[in-house]
């Protein structure tokens, strides 16, 4: 199912490019492992992405798309270094 969550992650970023909504800074990895890590970084208290349709159907079925038992964590984080990365 990994591929299919590709499709649906850049069709988030194909509408994320089209609307540029400004306020967020998002990127997605794809892991050797088939796993993905999503990094968001949204200026303000208001999401755009929870306005999304394209994440509203990337979220869609997501448990479905997961191994048995696993599922999207999402945690905050603080960074500890970047080079370029992130704004400073």
């Amino acid at each position: 199912m990994a591929d299919i969550n590709e499709s649906l992650v850049r069709d988030v970023f194909e509408e994320l490019h089209q609307k540029d909504p400004g306020i967020i800074r998002y990127a997605t990895l794809r892991l050797a492992d088939g796993t993905f890590l999503h990094i968001a970084d949204v200026e303000q208290e208001a999401n755009p992405l929870n306005n999304s349709e394209a994440f509203a159907r990337f979220q869609d079925g997501i448990a479905d798309r997961c191994e048995p038992g696993e599922g999207p964590s999402p945690q905050p984080a603080s960074i500890v270094g970047s080079y370029g990365l992130f704004a400073d």
